[in-house]
């Protein structure tokens, strides 16, 4: 690979079309205020960078960043590129990955309203997130030991796991399908309208009116913590090992469950079985 090392690119679209090289201790930054820098490459690693600039990283293919600082003034910076490593980076610019595939992000720093919009086949891990609508419309995910606080996360997703995570959030996992969360806290009210096929494995669960409205839902030894009119409308099959405040009309399957606070049955289509039973 070609070498660029401690220069300053300010100008628009500075290093387009590039191919094959390595970028190590570069600024994109100056008064040009030039935008696209890596528009339309391939095989690009950058190190070591400062992104100050607007939609750096458009249309490429293959592509490293690792230790580098991508600001709020980055705005827009991954954009319908695959094939992408991401390592010790700080993504602080709005909007920071759309439409890409094949992400791996790893240590990495995020503060990004609507990150992640239409992305697949994206791997997270050892990594903090502060997002609106985070990840929204995205499918194969493999998500380990990330914490994220912002509301609307993970909203139509599809084919997801996460594992060893911390979610403060609201209205998440609204519309999902085919999802395994496991050992996780999830902490925010009205979790998972809509879903299809999720599972929660032993999971602490906070927040009101938690999974209403699902559709072949799985809780198996969780704890909810906070939790009012819980499961209405849904189809569920859940173990809880903690006392829930209400439960609301669900509509199929068995809920075990060692005391509830009230338990509503108001609606004639509500066939679900709630059953008192302590745990071990």
């Amino acid at each position: 690979m070609d070498i660029i090392e401690n220069k300053t690119f300010d100008m628009e679209r500075a290093l387009y079309g590039s191919r094959d090289i390595a970028v190590k201790n570069c600024r994109f930054d100056g008064p040009a205020d030039g935008e696209s820098a890596f528009k339309e490459c391939s095989n690009i690693e950058a190190r070591n960078c400062y992104f100050n600039l607007r939609y750096p990283f458009w249309h490429d293919h293959g592509l490293k960043i690792i230790s580098s600082d991508m600001t709020e003034l980055c705005r827009a910076a991954l954009w319908y590129s695959d094939h992408i490593e991401i390592a010790d980076t700080k993504m602080h610019g709005i909007k920071a990955l759309r439409e890409c595939s094949h992400i791996v992000i790893r240590d990495c720093d995020i503060v990004s309203p609507e990150f992640g919009w239409s992305a697949s086949g994206v791997e997270m891990e050892n990594t903090s997130a502060q997002s609106q609508y985070f990840m929204m419309r995205s499918d194969h995910l493999l998500f380990r030991n990330v914490k994220l606080e912002g509301k609307y996360s993970f909203q139509y997703i599809k084919d997801a796991v996460f594992e060893n995570c911390e979610f403060d959030t609201k209205d998440a996992f609204w519309h999902a399908k085919d999802v395994v969360v496991r050992n996780s806290v999830v902490k925010g009210e009205y979790l998972a309208w809509y879903c299809e096929n999720v599972t929660f494995e032993n999971c602490k669960i906070i927040g009101t009116q938690p999974l209403c409205y699902c559709r072949n839902l799985t809780l198996d030894n969780c704890e909810m913590i906070d939790t009012d009119l819980a499961f209405e409308r849904s189809e569920v099959e859940a173990v809880i090992t903690t006392p829930v405040l209400s439960i609301k009309n669900p509509y199929a399957g068995h809920i075990s469950v060692p005391e509830v606070g009230e338990i509503i049955m108001d609606d004639e289509n509500a066939k679900g079985e709630i059953i008192k039973k302590h745990c071990p």
